[in-house]
């Protein structure tokens, strides 16, 4: 971490460089698309301040759903709010929130990552094959492994789309099969189960801290660490102003390569925690392990009001739209609602978050247009 990325929040460069328009101090400060805060922002109509109060809004309302989901689940079944069930739906929620967070500095900077689901599967294969080939090794050191092994791949998706300027939808399209193809051709049709993995392993799954699961904590800590980032280093609030107009950034001297690089190479290390933690949890590993996840995790993060054009949410955001999209796998079962009309309702919170985003982002350029008239 360079000494400028030390810099409170209030700095100037992502402020103007959210604007494309070099000198225009009133346009730097009316806009909000690249606020220091990292809350864009969310096309508040023309202030960091209204900015984190459209997203406030927008979070409430995702904390308002999962209360009324959960209360009535819990009318018709009583049991869904026991202690038990509490913690199988935090565990649920566990691998999706981590994804989500890594997925949506990634959507920050207008890029996606389709290879998730395959990089996650890739880390958890590559974990348990390190037990079985390397019985003494330490517990830690096989768990690192199986993050590096995400890091990696994240490394890989981050060349080609930061320095072969290659779209990201392409890359991790190719790269999604890619991964995908070198986990069945490593796995070879071998499973490996819990009996071939360390006891001490298996249980990081059943450790609560005050009746929290510990996997549970562990994504806790990563929502707000990627939080406390962006928020608060100038390197974290530059993927805003990169999201929002990459040429603009450039002018203004933002390493536009290096800030889309890095979030690639973070939801790669993301990806592989998440593959170790699968692993801790489910304890069989096969070459299908994550598959189809990716688009679950792009939903999760969309829903949480990542702007999947760039340039907008939060983390905070994105774990709650993991925490929804779980709940509502958990609950819409036991309000006997058909599978289908599960997908239904999980397509309908993607399409209202994206029109709502759209809605905001049309606001914010009309009173910006007129703040301009006014001014000039």
């Amino acid at each position: 971490m360079s000494a400028d990325d030390d810099i409170p929040a209030g700095g100037a460069p992502t402020g103007a460089a959210a604007q494309a328009a070099p000198p225009a101090p009133q346009a730097a400060g009316g806009s909000g698309r690249a606020a220091p805060n990292g809350a864009l922002e969310e096309h508040g109509g023309g202030s960091p301040r209204a900015g984190r109060r459209i997203r406030q809004v927008r979070e409430l309302g995702i904390l308002l759903a999962l209360v009324l989901l959960v209360a009535a689940t819990t009318l018709t079944d009583p049991g869904f709010l026991s202690a038990q069930s509490v913690q199988d739906l935090l565990l649920g929620a566990t691998l999706l929130t981590i994804l989500a967070v890594g997925q949506s500095m990634v959507l920050i900077t207008r890029n996606v990552d389709l290879s998730v689901g395959s990089v996650m599967g890739l880390s958890a294969f590559a974990t348990g094959t390190l037990f079985v080939s390397f019985p003494g090794l330490p517990t830690p050191a096989v768990m690192l492994g199986g993050v590096l092994v995400g890091t990696v791949c994240g490394v890989v998706n981050g060349v080609l789309v930061a320095a072969a300027r290659v779209p990201a939808l392409v890359v991790t399209l190719g790269t999604l099969y890619m991964f995908r193809g070198i986990d069945y051709w490593w796995a070879a049709g071998r499973q490996i189960n819990a009996a071939d993995m360390p006891d001490g392993f298996l249980g990081l799954a059943r450790v609560t801290l005050l009746g929290v699961p510990l996997p549970a904590l562990i994504a806790v800590a990563v929502v707000l660490a990627a939080g406390w980032y962006l928020r608060s280093y100038r390197s974290g609030r530059e993927l805003y102003a990169v999201g929002s107009e990459p040429a603009a950034a450039r002018l203004v001297g933002i390493p536009v390569d290096r800030r889309v690089f890095a979030p690639f190479v973070v939801n790669g290390s993301l990806a592989g925690l998440a593959g170790v933690l699968y692993a801790a949890r489910f304890g069989t590993l096969d070459a299908t392990v994550g598959t189809g996840l990716e688009l679950e995790v792009v939903a999760a993060a969309v829903v949480g009001g990542v702007a999947i054009f760039g340039g907008s949410g939060t983390v905070y955001g994105a774990a709650l739209g993991a925490l929804l999209l779980s709940t509502i796998d958990a609950a819409l079962p036991m309000l006997q609602v058909d599978s289908f009309w599960q997908q239904a309702v999980v397509g309908l919170l993607i399409l209202v978050s994206i029109g709502l985003d759209r809605l905001l982002a049309l606001r914010t350029a009309r009173r910006l247009r007129g703040g301009g008239s006014r001014g000039a």
